[in-house]
């Protein structure tokens, strides 16, 4: 489903999210990788970002405390963009986010981690695009993987959400949802709660 720039997003699984990570030990270094095809000839090139938004464990649900995409980076440096295309290039992932939970300071309770479509050349959504995905990592092991089907319609979605346990330890629940905005009204809304 979609939410529309400004509104409540919808999301089917409301309420039926479930830890993707293991519940006795905590994550650590994440990679999220994302892969896209390039425009055809004689397109504008696609460009898709990673953002990441870091919430307070005070109001994990409020505003961000702060925003990571491809110019930025996290003010302590446990949320970092080492990799990044602008125009994809068909050859597997070509752009990466790394998130380091074992480092990020307890008063941080919540990371809310999507992609989002440039809109510079024309509405594009993810249906749109050839051979999208994205993939989450912790070394070797495969924690998240998505095609973007589920939200062919959208122009940004939200992926996974990170949240602390009651141990303080750090989980992931797959959180696919769709918006319908571009890259700066999708990083206010992204980490909104989803309607009951």
């Amino acid at each position: 489903m979609v939410a529309r720039a400004g509104s409540a997003p919808r999301w089917p699984d409301a309420g039926r999210r479930r830890p993707v990570s293991s519940v006795s030990k905590g994550l650590g270094k994440i990679e999220v990788k994302l892969k896209w095809d390039p425009s055809p000839l004689g397109e504008a090139p696609r460009h898709l970002d990673i953002i990441a938004a870091t919430y307070s464990e005070s109001d994990p649900h409020g505003r961000p405390e702060y925003v990571v995409h491809y110019d930025s980076r996290s003010p302590d440096g446990t949320i970092t963009m080492p990799r990044h295309s602008q125009t994809g290039q068909g050859f597997g992932f070509v752009e990466t986010m790394v998130l380091e939970f074992d480092r990020m300071a307890p008063t941080y309770g919540r990371v809310v981690v999507g992609v989002a479509i440039h809109q510079d050349g024309g509405r594009r959504i993810f249906g749109d695009l050839r051979n999208a995905g994205v993939l989450v990592v912790e070394k070797y092991s495969e924690l998240l993987k998505d095609d973007f089907t589920q939200v062919a319609g959208s122009t940004a979605a939200t992926i996974a959400e990170f949240v602390r346990n009651g141990s303080g330890q750090w989980q992931l629940h797959k959180m696919v949802r769709g918006y319908d905005s571009g890259p700066v009204a999708f990083m206010a809304e992204m980490g909104s709660v989803p309607p009951s």
